[in-house]
């Protein structure tokens, strides 16, 4: 029995790793949007390196960061979409009443999106804080699915969770926004300390403080978000 519960997760981690793989539309938005945002961000911003106060001199070197944390955002909207397509199609229903346990059920999905994220990482820079951030995300969007069932529903709600981007230190430091309503929001905003913990390691090197906080807000993010992919599998079992 000690081993039955790694196989499941094992199992469903390449089924949903599989499938995300075999829909070129999924694997688009992780990898190669990002990278056509960041190549259009460093071309029209890269005028932005000679403010006074700016941590580089590269703009692609302070953007690349964003290219992480929406490659995350997209892992969301898959995995959301695809739980849902499970729950539509009673694929789900089905895992429910087979004596699979409740941890495979949802953890073989969310190793697989941590998977994309690795894969997603290693496009740009081998990094493990790329695929903690993509669990999180991915966790979020199963619980959109768990408790909407749509897949439409899931992706709907992409703009708002793309919007926090915007509203963090994508763009500019920071410290070079001393103050006003954009400064207080983006220090606020979770998002900006998972693109300063990418950032340093391009412009700073080894920044154990700018780390510390993205894994903090990362696992943070990821433990809440698995929380609620508790709850809402509870409920969602109970409706079945």
């Amino acid at each position: 029995m000690s081993h039955a519960v790694p196989t499941q997760i094992g199992a469903l981690s390449r089924r949903g790793l599989l499938k995300t793989l075999r829909q070129p539309f999924q694997v688009f938005p992780i990898v190669f949007f990002p990278a056509i945002l960041l190549a259009v961000n460093a071309s029209g911003l890269k005028a932005a390196t000679r403010l006074p106060g700016f941590p580089t001199h590269s703009y692609v070197s302070f953007a690349i960061a964003v290219a992480f944390i929406q490659g995350a955002m997209f892992s969301m909207i898959n995995s959301g979409t695809n739980l849902a397509e499970d729950i539509e199609s009673g694929f789900f229903n089905r895992l429910a009443l087979t004596p699979l346990r409740r941890v495979p059920l949802i953890g073989g999905l969310l190793v697989g999106v941590a998977a994309m994220g690795a894969l997603q990482s290693a496009f740009y820079v081998v990094l493990g804080l790329a695929a903690l951030a993509s669990l999180g995300f991915g966790a979020l969007g199963c619980v959109a699915a768990l408790r909407t069932g749509s897949g439409e529903a899931v992706q709907g709600l992409f703009p708002l969770f793309f919007v926090f981007i915007f509203l963090s230190s994508s763009n500019l430091p920071r410290q070079l926004l001393h103050t006003g309503w954009f400064h207080t929001v983006a220090t606020w905003n979770p998002i900006s300390y998972l693109i300063e913990a990418f950032r340093s390691l391009f412009i700073s090197g080894w920044d154990a403080t700018a780390l510390g906080r993205g894994f903090a807000v990362a696992a943070g993010l990821s433990a809440v978000a698995l929380l609620g992919v508790a709850g809402a599998l509870r409920t969602r079992l109970q409706r079945t």
